[in-house]
């Protein structure tokens, strides 16, 4: 088996969802479950914000001319049920279901056609990028796959391979797609935010510049690394804490 990752990058008023996200960059969304037939799909995310911010997205969500994961830009006809199963403290959690039409078409859509039956889609959303990644055989044609995306996608939304790995049962991580416990986005701001020298005195870059190089907002880029210093630092106390106490003596 092999995971296969990759993004997406939706420009300004071509995604409602994406446009939220953008304007609340402290959200995230995340899917629980993502599933796809010749005919259909259907998903369940799960999304973290403050409470304007989960407003914001549920009213995304249920607009009439939004349909989860659909390529096309204009109405393509489609039936949609909408469900929030969750709505409380900073989260939302929503059922998403739609019958597909001859003009509509989606990444999981194009996977099933290119790639074949038995695929795991996880999928990571945070400003305006919206990472994917499947699981598939090892014989799958993954450029046929991509390029054929590629078509689908159009001008609106930028495409970026991220990686093409093997999956390998020894690692603790292999099907979470984490390491040392952080999100693949904020482990890639803090790489290169110490390749940059930004944690060096005086800075080797500043945030901005930083920023501008890994072509993603400054805010979007200051979030990552707060909430990856937050998770490192509890880390570290965590295993300090419990250092301590393995050395008390009665």
């Amino acid at each position: 088996m092999r995971e296969f990752v990759f993004a997406l990058e939706y420009e300004s008023g071509t995604n409602p969802v994406a446009d939220v996200l953008a304007e609340y960059p402290a959200t995230s969304i995340r899917s629980l479950s993502c599933h796809v037939s010749a005919d259909s799909l259907w998903r369940v995310d799960h999304a973290n914000g403050s409470d304007e911010a989960l407003e914001a997205l549920e009213r995304a969500y249920e607009t009439a001319d939004y349909f989860a994961d659909c390529l096309v830009k204009d109405d393509c006809g489609a039936d949609c049920e909408v469900q929030v199963l969750d709505r409380s403290n900073e989260t939302l959690v929503v059922y998403t279901y739609w019958e597909r039409t001859e003009v509509c078409t989606s990444v999981p859509h194009v996977a099933l056609e290119h790639l074949g039956d038995g695929l795991l889609f996880e999928t990571y959303r945070e400003g305006r990028r919206y990472r994917w990644r499947i699981v598939l055989g090892n014989d799958a044609p993954i450029h046929d796959f991509f390029g054929a995306l590629g078509d689908e996608v159009g001008e609106c939304t930028g495409m970026e391979m991220l990686r093409l790995t093997e999956l390998d049962p020894a690692r603790n991580d292999a099907d979470t797609d984490h390491e040392n416990g952080l999100p693949d986005e904020q482990r890639e701001a803090l790489h290169a935010a110490v390749e940059r020298g930004y944690y060096q005195t005086p800075r080797g870059v500043e945030l901005s510049e930083l920023a501008d190089e890994l072509g993603i907002p400054r805010s979007t880029l200051s979030y990552r690394l707060r909430r990856a210093e937050s998770a490192l630092a509890t880390s570290f106390v965590e295993a300090d804490d419990s250092l301590e106490q393995l050395t008390v003596r009665p």
